[in-house]
């Protein structure tokens, strides 16, 4: 391999000629043998990344700062990068010593070598577009790793927005299908009193949606950036106006919604808006997983279990048990679940550690937030068209549940009395009979009116609010 010769501060290095990294780069892929995932594992870092340099280097030029054949190359470099070309070159771990220093080295180089080829020059000839002179230029790591993270997550919550309303969709959709299945509902594991599956699923619906709009509250925390706050927000080698120019700048380059915050000595050093972001996504992967329990519930058996529901086979369930078929689908994201859990500690404890101007350890909140939001996003998609589009009802064992329960007698109240209720459900406890044969048999309410206080219409109460949540 052949073979070129940079420097940085720490010393002279040789890099691998046809490269486009350089000496830092090389140096924290050599320190940072971590979880082996690199930054190229996730394109819209990179996305971002070259948006930042792309604004950056528009900015400057247009106050003077950066001739026009720099800009010109940073911003061909930039281009390349977001038509996902050289995203190889981007060879650092994702979690990393040194606040991102790496991270911003890896892009500052990379753009600095795609420049320079397009200039006519060779890698390396810093001299005519340098990664820190020119492509860093009016920045530091302390303002363009938090707003790279920060453009990032923006771009992974719309997708995760995406998945979570697709998933309440599904639910709903389950939940017009199901409307007429009436079934006993359950408190404590405990027959409680009849409801439709309809209201179960729809209820479903809801939780997602409230959950949207906390995930797309937290968004908008996250759309404040502390670009030109240099090192540790005080705007040290910025010329005046590049803050509120190059936000503007990223604002058009994006599409986002994004704002210059109010205090960039503030907005340096506070994870805040990722903590809140990370309970966020708490909530929804509890919520969910809850969900899931339930269906694994609901589907038990399919002969010694509940079997209210089927959920669709998607493969074998056993190496031994000829015929078995497991509930796969709810209990990987059950899984997601407890690993989203786990990754808000992690960012918990990442946040707090944060001293004076700045915290450091936000590697380790990218790495755990970007890897939550990729794999609910996946999961909830997965969980939507792999399990719940394809749930059917078994309702003769659900209406037979309700026919059976002792809690019937609840629903009956009105119509025979609380003493009348109380007799039947004692005779039903000691005979092993069924509520309906019981209250037949003595004469209390015919066939008809039975069947009549029995249908959903009936039955079950909704409240208007409940069922526009579902249509929606």
């Amino acid at each position: 391999m052949n073979f070129r010769k940079e420097h940085d501060c720490i010393g002279p290095k040789e890099v691998p000629a046809e490269a486009l990294y350089g000496a830092q780069t090389l140096r924290a892929s050599e320190n940072f043998h971590i979880t082996g995932i690199p930054v190229s594992h996730y394109p819209q870092i990179i996305y971002s990344l070259a948006n930042i340099k792309k604004a950056a280097a528009i900015t400057n030029n247009e106050l003077g700062k950066l001739d026009d054949e720099k800009t010109e190359a940073i911003v061909f470099a930039c281009n390349e990068l977001l038509d996902d070309k050289y995203h190889d070159q981007f060879i650092v771990d994702i979690i990393q010593g040194g606040a991102g220093t790496s991270t911003n080295m890896n892009a500052n180089e990379v753009i600095a070598n795609i420049g320079l080829g397009h200039m006519g020059f060779k890698y390396g000839e810093y001299d005519h577009l340098h990664p820190n002179i020119h492509v860093n230029m009016a920045q530091s790591t302390n303002d363009v790793y938090p707003t790279c993270l920060r453009l990032t997550l923006i771009a992974k919550m719309n997708q995760l927005i995406e998945s979570m309303d697709y998933l309440r969709s599904a639910f709903a959709a389950k939940s017009r299908e199901f409307s007429h299945v009436l079934k006993m509902g359950r408190t404590q594991l405990q027959d409680a009193v009849p409801m439709t599956l309809g209201q179960e699923f729809g209820s479903y619906a809801t939780m997602i949606g409230e959950d949207l709009d906390r995930v797309r509250e937290a968004k908008k925390l996250i759309c404040e950036i502390n670009m030109g706050g240099t090192a540790i927000g005080t705007g040290l080698n910025a010329p005046p106006k590049y803050a509120q120019i190059v936000t503007e700048k990223l604002r058009d380059l994006t599409g986002f919604k994004l704002e210059l915050a109010p205090d960039l000595v503030e907005a340096t050093q506070d994870t805040g808006a990722y903590v809140q972001l990370s309970g966020v996504l708490k909530r929804v992967a509890v919520k969910v997983s809850k969900i899931c329990n339930d269906l694994r519930l609901l589907s038990s058996g399919p002969r010694c279990g509940l079997n209210e529901i089927n959920l669709p086979p998607m493969a074998p369930g056993s190496s031994i048990m000829p015929g078995k078929v497991n509930p796969i689908i709810p209990e990987v994201v059950n899984q997601i679940a407890f690993t989203v859990i786990g990754g808000d500690m992690t960012v918990t404890m990442a946040a707090e550690a944060g001293q004076l101007e700045l915290n450091v350890m936000e590697p380790a909140i990218a790495a755990s937030l970007l890897n939550s939001l990729t794999i609910m996003r996946r999961g909830f998609r997965t969980l939507a068209d792999r399990c719940v589009t394809g749930i059917t009802a078994n309702e003769d064992i659900c209406r037979r549940y309700v026919e059976n329960s002792i809690g019937l007698v609840t629903a009956l109240n009105p119509y025979i009395g609380y003493e009348k209720s109380t007799e039947v459900a004692n005779e039903a406890l000691k005979s092993g009979r069924s509520v309906y044969e019981i209250v037949i048999e003595k004469g209390y309410m015919s066939k008809e009116e039975l069947e009549k206080a029995l249908s959903p219409e009936s039955m079950v109460q909704v409240h208007p609010l409940s069922l526009e949540a579902v249509r929606k």
